[in-house]
């Protein structure tokens, strides 16, 4: 039977492929890096017992360290299912309605914590753990469309592209929220009410611009038919199995993507950290963290399209080497000299600006290192520590805090990512990992 021809490149996939990061910000900054990691510990706090503690799945834990072990589990949910969506995706060839379904339900999960007051935190753990696991397997499948949509000499600047967008997309929403929890009284709310409405929104956003990729990206091969016997579920495991040990055959793929979940988990934990250590070590306001994150956004905007440049005259791998001694500057900062409000502006400021850099290249890197043809499952892997996923850095930061009490330590202990991630990063060699995976190798 002859082979289809491969379906051409295409402008309008590509803009419509950059709408999915503008629909799916919005749950990062509002729900995980702003609202609801404050308002779940500020939950927590009034449902505490006599002994200060509250119930977590049996365990007594510190009411301000529901969150970080929340993000820590739901990352765990992570490392079970996204492997196995992205053998599912990558088997059946229906990536743009397994990305629609996905979304939806983790849209509709982040919409339903506007029913979260009083003491009702377990309930935001629970659905925030079915958001961030949908989060995650939707990213799955959504990166899995970059090989397809872009060839080798356009990836890195698509690839910023889509995450400048998503800066935009979020911050304008963030922008949004910031008004209205501004002026709440004004308006006759309350402020645990501004923050419903604006989880509410996050999920809401979510859905309603997920249409735009679902309605124009194209599946580019027809569906496989299961074996006899098997389904999609096992058939999918079956492909996962095979891929676990194929990776081992690619080196330098496999150096790269353990440089990368351990970088990258110290990214997103002071990212997802940054408003609870804004809120109960500097005791900065909810308006003035909100107004701190909103600027990370716009700045990543201009950071992400700037290390793009950079990539092309150092390459990719050098700018994401630079960008990573940046974020350990960063937190020697936050250790040493974060004290007030204009010094968190001006941390978030340089986050964001090496923020949307770091991951844009490193999803690029990446594309170049998996074989075709396996893009979903080997993204799958990729995306336990991809946007607002961590697990080992928020884990470590609970329990430092636990320990200590201590913010700026907690804090400070996540630099131990950042320099094992470059130590690892170093040793990668993208070109010849490209062609030993049967890709165009980068530019540069």
């Amino acid at each position: 039977m002859a082979t289809a021809a491969p379906l051409p490149y295409s402008k309008r996939e590509q803009r419509a492929w950059y709408f999915y990061d503008w629909a799916n910000s919005a749950f990062s900054t509002t729900v995980v890096t702003l609202f609801l990691g404050p308002y779940l510990t500020a939950l927590a706090k009034s449902a505490a017992g006599p002994d200060g503690l509250v119930s977590y799945f049996g365990l007594r834990v510190a009411p301000q360290s529901v969150w970080a072990y929340s993000v820590s589990l739901s990352v765990c949910t992570q490392v079970i299912g996204l492997p196995l969506f992205g053998a599912i995706a990558d088997y059946g060839h229906r990536k743009r309605e397994i990305l629609a379904l996905l979304a939806w339900l983790g849209a509709a999960a982040t919409m339903a914590m506007y029913l979260l007051h009083g003491g009702r935190y377990f309930l935001g753990v629970v659905l925030f753990l079915i958001a961030n696991l949908t989060f995650g397997a939707a990213m799955v499948v959504y990166n899995a469309f970059l090989p397809e949509i872009a060839p080798a000499s356009e990836r890195d600047a698509v690839s910023a592209r889509g995450w400048g967008l998503g800066y935009l997309g979020g911050g304008l929403l963030l922008a949004l929220n910031l008004l209205l929890y501004t002026r709440s009284s004004q308006w006759g709310l309350s402020e645990s009410m501004a923050v419903r409405i604006s989880l509410f929104s996050a999920g809401l956003w979510w859905a309603a611009f997920t249409v735009i990729p679902v309605l124009r990206l194209r599946n580019r091969v027809p569906a496989k038919t299961p074996p006899p016997g098997t389904n999609y579920l096992t058939a999918g495991l079956r492909q996962l199995g095979h891929t676990l040990r194929e990776v081992r055959r690619y080196r330098h793929t496999l150096l790269f993507l353990a440089a990368y979940l351990i970088y990258n988990d110290g990214i997103q934990t002071v990212f997802t950290m940054a408003a609870q250590f804004g809120s109960e070590e500097l005791h900065l306001s909810m308006g003035t963290l909100t107004a701190s994150i909103l600027l990370a956004q716009f700045v990543g905007i201009l950071g992400a399209l700037a290390f793009d440049r950079l990539a092309r005259r150092t390459g990719n791998k050098r700018a994401v080497m630079l960008a990573l001694l940046v974020w350990t500057a960063v937190l020697f900062y936050a250790w040493l000299g974060v004290r007030s409000a204009w010094e968190f502006n001006l941390l978030s400021a340089v986050v964001g600006a090496v923020m949307g850099g770091s991951q844009a290249l490193s999803r690029s890197i990446y594309s170049f290192l998996i074989p075709k043809g396996k893009e979903a499952e080997y993204f799958s892997i990729y995306e336990v520590s991809d946007k607002g996923t961590s697990w080992l850095g928020p884990l470590l930061f609970g329990l430092a805090l636990q320990w200590t009490g201590n913010f700026r330590l907690a804090i400070f202990s996540l630099i131990v990512f950042f320099l094992a991630g470059l130590a690892l990063l170093a040793r990668v060699d993208v070109r010849g990992g490209a062609i030993a995976a049967g890709n165009e190798p980068p530019p540069r």
